[in-house]
């Protein structure tokens, strides 16, 4: 007796889809903390897609008014990139520089080493996201990451094409990037149930 053998193909492992704040979610946390530096903690990460790391060692010269930049050293193998400043973050920015006048970073640690200001770490973030979850009408559970998902979704759905967002968010790869097609609701992709058209005429 011939015994065939039937080789399948071998399934790769489906990845988690990203957590995605709605728009309606990132303006209430937006205006959930007191204080303007928590805000524009959070408005960086969500305006520029900025990991939090990255936020962290971001620094004063990094920041160009004058060409509404953003400038984001490479980092754990990652490239260079600019990033455009939204005019809401830079009158943000402005007011923050000129009232706080942080030393160095665009924003300082509350903890210091011998008197000399350091950068913000991100367990500061992790804070601020833990005390402004409570502020948000939603049952999310959110971390800073969820931001950079959520810039990166709302610019998908708001007609950004894949290789622009790719190079924004600096991925080395295409396909790290496709995944926020899926979680998007945009264009030819758009979802929809087929409820939304049964009892249509």
């Amino acid at each position: 007796m011939d015994k065939k053998r039937i080789r399948l193909p071998q399934i790769k492992r489906q990845k988690d889809l990203p957590l995605v704040l709605n728009k309606k979610e990132v303006r209430e946390l937006l205006k959930a903390p007191k204080y303007l530096k928590h805000r524009l903690i959070l408005a960086m990460l969500y305006g520029c897609g900025l990991r939090s790391y990255e936020l962290c060692n971001l620094l004063q010269a990094d920041i160009d008014f004058d060409r509404k930049t953003v400038f984001v050293k490479k980092q754990k193998g990652k490239v260079d990139r600019y990033l455009p400043l939204s005019p809401h973050l830079a009158r943000g920015l402005k007011t923050y520089f000129r009232t706080e006048n942080p030393v160095k970073y665009v924003f300082n640690s509350q903890v210091t080493k011998d008197g000399e200001a350091g950068p913000l770490t991100t367990r500061g973030i992790q804070w601020v996201i833990k005390e402004c979850r409570s502020k948000v009408n939603t049952q999310k559970k959110f971390t800073a990451h969820t931001l950079r998902h959520s810039y990166a979704t709302h610019l998908l759905e708001d007609g950004m094409n894949i290789m622009s967002l790719k190079e924004l968010l600096g991925h080395a790869h295409i396909e790290t990037t496709i995944v926020y097609l899926q979680v998007s609701n945009m264009g030819s992709s758009m979802k929809f149930s087929p409820l939304d058209t049964l009892f249509t005429p």
